[in-house]
This record gives C-alpha cells, sequence and structure tokens, in this order.
C-alpha cells in the first residue's frame, strides 16, 4: 500500500471532494484521481463513492480512515521530533539525469552534514512526472519548466566541443564550416543535428546519435568523431591531452542547470534546504568555474 496514496486519500476524505483535495494540496486532479483509484485497485476494495453531496466513505474507506489519520500524525510527530533534534531530517526523492554521476560527492556531503536525511535517487533520462512518480526534485539540464512546477536555476555551463589529437593529424579544423567535412556525434534531441557555435549555425550529417554523454566520449577519445559533451565530462580528457578543443573561440550555447518542484505554497523545509546547498555548492562539485 503507498504511503502517498493514502495520505491523498485522507486529504480527500477530509476536504469531501477530490477537486478540493487537488486545490489544497496543489496536485493535478486527474493526477490525484489516478493515484487514488490506483489505491483501490491495490487493495482490491472500494474506498470512495461519489454522491451528490460530494464523496463518501464506503465502509472500507471509514475503516481505512479511522486507522490512517493517527498513524499519519504520528508519522508527522515522528518527524517533527527529528527536526526538532538535527534541524533538518526526511527522505529526499530525487531524479537526475545518467550523465551527472559528478553530483554523487554533494548528496554525500549534504548527507554527512544532515544525517538524518535518507536519499532515494532515480536515475533517468525520461522526464518524470514529479506527483505520480512521487519525485521532490527533479534536476535537468536546459529544462524552462512545466504547468504545475517552478523551478531554481542551480547553475549555467557550456558543453565543450572536443576530439583527439589522432583525428585532427587528418581532419583540419580552423573554422566551424569545417565541421560539415568531418565525422561527427550527436546528443540525440530535437534539432541533433544543428550546432550553434558562437554566431555560426552548422548543419552536420553526424554519423552517430546517441543520449549517452558518456558514448559520445568514448568515441571521441578513440579518434572516431568530433563531438559535444558537458565539461565536466571532458575536464579528464582535456587535462591529460587525451583530447582537445578544436575551436576554443567559438563557443557552444549556455545550458541553466534547474532543479524543480511541484508548485505549491510552500515548499517543505528539507528540499529548500537541499536547494540552498545545492545552489551554493553545485559548481564546485561539478568542476565549473562561474
Amino acid at each position: 500500500m503507498d504511503l502517498n496514496a493514502v495520505k491523498l486519500f485522507v486529504q480527500a476524505a477530509e476536504a469531501g471532494s477530490i477537486s478540493a483535495a487537488a486545490r489544497r494540496t496543489g496536485i493535478p486532479l486527474p493526477t490525484l484521481s489516478r493515484q487514488l483509484r490506483k489505491l483501490e485497485d491495490d487493495l482490491g476494495m472500494r474506498l470512495l463513492e461519489r454522491g451528490p453531496r460530494g464523496l463518501a466513505l464506503t465502509p472500507a474507506g471509514n475503516q481505512l480512515i479511522s486507522d490512517a489519520q493517527p498513524a499519519l500524525a504520528s508519522l508527522a510527530q515522528a518527524e517533527q521530533r527529528l527536526y526538532d533534534a538535527s534541524g533538518v531530517a526526511g527522505r529526499l526523492r530525487i531524479s537526475v539525469p545518467p550523465h551527472l554521476e559528478t553530483l554523487w560527492p554533494l548528496f554525500r556531503a549534504f548527507g554527512r552534514r544532515y544525517p538524518a536525511v535518507t536519499f532515494e535517487v532515480f536515475v533517468t533520462d525520461r522526464r518524470v512526472d514529479l506527483v505520480a512518480d512521487g519525485i521532490d526534485i527533479a534536476i535537468r539540464v536546459g529544462e524552462r519548466g512545466a504547468a504545475g512546477y517552478v523551478g531554481r536555476t542551480l547553475t549555467r555551463y557550456r558543453h565543450r566541443l572536443i576530439a583527439s589529437p589522432k583525428l585532427l593529424a587528418h581532419h583540419a579544423i580552423s573554422s566551424p564550416l569545417d565541421l560539415t567535412r568531418v565525422p561527427c556525434a550527436c546528443w540525440r534531441s530535437p534539432g541533433a543535428s544543428v550546432w550553434h557555435l558562437g554566431e555560426t549555425q552548422v548543419d552536420l550529417e553526424p554519423v552517430f546519435i546517441t543520449n549517452d554523454y558518456l558514448h559520445l566520449l568514448r568515441l571521441a577519445e578513440a579518434g572516431d568523431v568530433v563531438t559535444e559533451v558537458p565539461p565536466f565530462l571532458a575536464a579528464r580528457g582535456l587535462e591529460r591531452g587525451q583530447l582537445v578543443e578544436p575551436l576554443p573561440q567559438h563557443p557552444l550555447p549556455e545550458h541553466p542547470m534547474r532543479a524543480l518542484v511541484v508548485e505549491r505554497r510552500s515548499i517543505p523545509p528539507l528540499v529548500r534546504q537541499f536547494l540552498d546547498y545545492a545552489s551554493a555548492n553545485v559548481a564546485q562539485a561539478l568542476g565549473i568555474s562561474l
């Protein structure tokens, strides 16, 4: 039985209607209805009946709410005692893209500072539904947000155009348009075959497209392609001379890294504390000079 769904059930029962509960919680009505239906499906019984005067509890619903309300109150009191003891506590559920392994030290440092915090990190390149997937914070790159979400920009950075000395020994690149005659690999996204380098737009015919930046990095290191990757992935190869930037005077566009949360009247204290900490420390964790 999903605890979040039980909380939504109690809120709907207390509000007297699903629409009122949606307004109270800031959760979209279709999402809240779907969660309640799933709870009923998981239990195999009806909990709520819609009547002319709003929601009515079934016998099973009455039993669940009589048990759930004191249990949820006890959990809230336990959480508050943790806050009273250490200031920050609870479970933090975060979604991050696969190529942001460099954020793990940030999570560990936050956990050492606040030992009563536990992390649940969902690594995926899909755009999660924060409510349906039970996510507190979604960290995304180049994301302007969506209806029902609000965001905070944690940092900004530019991808690095990279190639191996081996490739450049056979392909001279002195201007962006030279890239049209060189094997290139691109990140899989709308407009993947177009690079904006400074004020020049380059229309490519890539030999390889993927949604895995580590694969792009390995292709560049092997001398197979020119590609673009986040700076924290390119840093080691550039420092060691395995990679070089063929056109440093023509920078790629800047990308914002944002933390998205569900829009509501107040952000939970733990979420707010992590957002403040990440804003102050994420650039250092990624090795980005601002």
